[in-house]
């Protein structure tokens, strides 16, 4: 069965160059070893650049097990890696309420950043299937 195109390699460089703080890993579904990068930055940026050749099959990886449709993953980890704690991300993908409650608290005091970095995937893959309100 073919997949879409969800994730974009362009992207997961871009968000790479970050990448000793985990932000591609996010990006491609890899919470775990995300965390792990925050916290070693990129395991003493060994694993950052062992990275640099690993985004293809990351981002094969993604497209197969992420679900497409209106909203994008590419503009909702933009969004919410630059401007995560104004809630600009939950409100594109129509979250208001939340995106206007981490707007008036700097994305739920930084604890709602960190559960939309390990769970944005997943909640865009839900909207994009019609399972999320």
């Amino acid at each position: 069965m073919p997949h879409s195109d969800t994730h974009s390699k362009a992207i997961g460089y871009l968000l790479w160059i970050f990448g000793f703080l985990g932000a591609h890993r996010f990006y491609y579904g890899k919470p775990i070893t995300g965390t792990i990068w925050f916290f070693t930055l990129g395991l003493l940026f060994i694993g950052w650049i062992i990275d640099l050749f690993l985004i293809p099959a990351m981002d094969r990886a993604a497209d197969i097990r992420f679900k497409s449709g209106n909203i994008s993953y590419n503009v909702s980890w933009i969004l919410l890696t630059f401007l995560g704690v104004f809630g600009i991300h939950r409100m594109y993908m129509g979250k208001w309420i939340t995106g206007i409650l981490y707007l008036l608290t700097g994305g739920l005091f930084l604890l709602g950043i960190l559960y939309d970095l390990w769970t944005l995937n997943s909640q865009i893959s839900e909207k994009n299937s019609g399972l999320g309100g």
